[in-house]
């Protein structure tokens, strides 16, 4: 089914338009010259807009895709022959094309179970002891954290507090891939700190392009003797953007607006709507943006025939599919699959 065919769109949050409030803040600064590669007063502002979103002193720095700021956060985590502990689905693992392993020089990544996205306190441990650190073998580095997860569930805080006490005792850092940290945030109802640097995390891929934003993202480094390194490694790796304004001044309004609360929580309101709809079809809780649905192949046919658009999770002729729920969906689509999918119900 081509995406030209399609009425109501539920591909990804990457799919969704642009904040009016993002593209008036790119066109607030694009008002002749300025300083470049980060040497001007929006960029130079991030420490302190991020310090006050975290409460506590913070260095924030520019990339412009979540894969740049996974893979060189793990990058600085990680030597060539380190060795970084991650769920099994993981984006990191399925969707990035070995980045981290490119921009570490070799590090690997050891996958880790749990249900519904999540990495199981026990099993990170059984991995660890599985991996001892030998002049024979990768040695643990880091673990990366997912909020919220593959699967769209969300940790709490006190998950993320007992998997990074495993990890620092095992002599690890911490890495969290917040993509779609707001809609957790949302979802949880908690202060940004909670579930960053308070539950232990020392990294963060903040994330704000399925949010509303254009290509602007930050890694968030809550332990600043390792800022040094990934300067030069970002730099290195061609993310260094000459024309950072840009995108700062989106993260500034991003943040400091509370923009990043009201689209996570509309999107978040409209994907419970759809929830309840679904009923027992659904593959797991919905915690944030997206729902996985057992649909069947009669069931997907039946919808995309109705003009939705939604991607098969796993194999095309499986029973399950995602549909993801963007900032801007409107409430005609949400409506229309609501009513779609109770006629499934009760067919």
């Amino acid at each position: 089914m081509s995406h030209e065919s399609v009425t109501h769109a539920f591909y990804s949050d990457n799919t969704a338009s642009v904040a009016p409030e993002l593209l008036a803040a790119i066109a607030a600064v694009n008002t002749g010259p300025q300083p470049s590669y980060g040497d001007d007063p929006w960029t130079l502002k991030l420490d302190t807009a991020f310090s006050r979103f975290f409460a506590r002193p913070v260095r924030a720095f520019v990339v412009t895709t979540g894969t740049a700021a996974n893979a060189l956060s793990l990058a600085t985590l990680a030597p060539p022959y380190g060795n970084v502990f991650a769920h099994a689905g993981a984006h990191v693992v399925e969707d990035e094309c070995g980045a981290v392993e490119f921009y570490s020089g070799g590090a690997r990544l050891t996958l880790v179970s749990g249900d519904h996205g999540r990495i199981d306190p026990g099993a990170l441990e059984q991995a660890l002891a599985a991996h001892p650190a030998t002049v024979h073998t990768v040695q643990p580095a880091a673990l990366t954290l997912t909020q919220a997860t593959e699967l769209g569930t969300s940790y709490r805080p006190e998950a993320i507090a007992t998997l990074s006490a495993v990890a620092h005792r095992h002599g690890l850092r911490v890495h969290m891939d917040g993509a779609r940290l707001a809609n957790a945030i949302d979802f949880l109802d908690c202060a940004p700190a909670d579930v960053t640097w308070r539950a232990g995390v020392d990294v963060l891929s903040f994330g704000a392009t399925k949010n509303g934003a254009l290509a602007a993202e930050a890694v968030v480094f809550f332990d600043p003797q390792l800022v040094r390194d990934f300067e030069l490694r970002r730099k290195r790796a061609g993310h260094l953007l000459s024309k950072s304004r840009y995108a700062a001044a989106q993260l500034l309004t991003y943040v400091e607006s509370g923009l990043w609360r009201t689209n996570a929580a509309r999107a978040n309101r409209l994907a419970q709507q759809i929830a309840g709809a679904a009923g027992s079809r659904l593959s797991h809780p919905v915690e944030a943006n997206e729902l996985f649905l057992e649909l069947g192949a009669a069931g997907k046919q039946a919808l995309r025939a109705q003009g939705f658009g939604f991607y098969d999770w796993g194999p095309a002729a499986g029973p399950e599919a995602r549909f993801v729920v963007s900032w801007d969906q409107t409430q005609q689509s949400v409506e229309a699959l609501c009513a779609a999918l109770r006629a499934l119900r009760s067919a």
